[in-house]
């Protein structure tokens, strides 16, 4: 197969992954299997057909209803599928070759894991600690030589942050960072090494910020205590250093 056979296929599988993503940010944190049970309905709880689920396609051509009962299903697994799609084309458009693959893996990954946090606060390991072991892997075949910095940066990653939450906690007496964010930068620093994880923090800090002004701005209230996820941040940080580099490349 030729290299633009493979982005083909890439851009035309991604709105299927979506759909399966769309079915593991909704079921994995409430601890249901994403592979075992058929979809459905949750309104009328009527299982879904094939005809029900072609991913985007079925979704408009019955309008955003349910076909059983007529009940709207909203824009989340819509907007799953065309983020999917949206990671497909810029892996496609910004890394070369074969590395648009787990280029776009990678981002899928990080789409999930950055919805899943959004919406409860949580960052699965069955997610984050294979995204560590992946970019490791995709590391060595990028350059082998360069394998140390990358685990230096999966470790180096995740004491930095679980050390920072340990002396937020002694001070404060309060939760600030999750484990699960500890081992997100730690995976992040796996893909991007150890030169790539000062950028990363500086750009989710900053899109945290961004974030917590866009809220306040829609009237929700600036409060010191109130609870904000940071995965979705560094989700975006962490793909931005992958696919354009740290500010300062070491």
């Amino acid at each position: 197969m030729q290299p633009l056979v493979y982005q083909l296929f890439l851009i035309a599988a991604a709105l299927v992954v979506g759909s399966f993503l769309g079915v593991v940010i909704q079921r994995l944190p409430a601890g249901r299997s994403v592979f075992v049970g058929r979809s459905h309905c949750d309104h009328c709880q009527a299982a879904l057909g094939m005809r029900d689920l072609i991913p985007l396609a079925s979704w408009l051509a019955c309008r955003g209803r349910c076909r059983h009962c007529g009940a709207a299903l909203g824009l989340f697994l819509p907007l799953v599928e065309l983020g999917a799609l949206g990671i497909a084309i810029w892996a496609v458009l910004a890394v070369p070759g074969w590395l648009a693959w787990p280029t776009a893996c990678f981002g899928w990954a990080l789409l999930t894991l950055g919805w899943i946090d959004q919406r409860t606060y949580l960052l699965p390991d069955a997610i984050t600690l294979p995204l560590a072991a992946a970019g490791l892997l995709v590391a060595w075949f990028i350059d082998a030589g360069l394998i140390v910095d990358h685990i230096v940066g999966a470790v180096a990653g995740f004491l930095g942050l679980a050390v920072l939450a340990r002396l937020y906690r002694a001070v404060r007496r309060r939760e600030g960072l999750g484990g699960g964010d500890a081992k997100l930068f730690g995976a992040l620093g796996a893909w991007v090494g150890w030169q790539g994880l000062p950028t990363v923090i500086l750009y989710a800090a900053v899109s945290g910020l961004l974030w917590a002004l866009a809220q306040h701005l829609r009237g929700e209230p600036l409060r010191l205590g109130r609870r904000l996820p940071f995965g979705p941040h560094l989700c975006l940080a962490g793909w931005l250093v992958w696919l354009y580099g740290p500010l300062l490349p070491g």
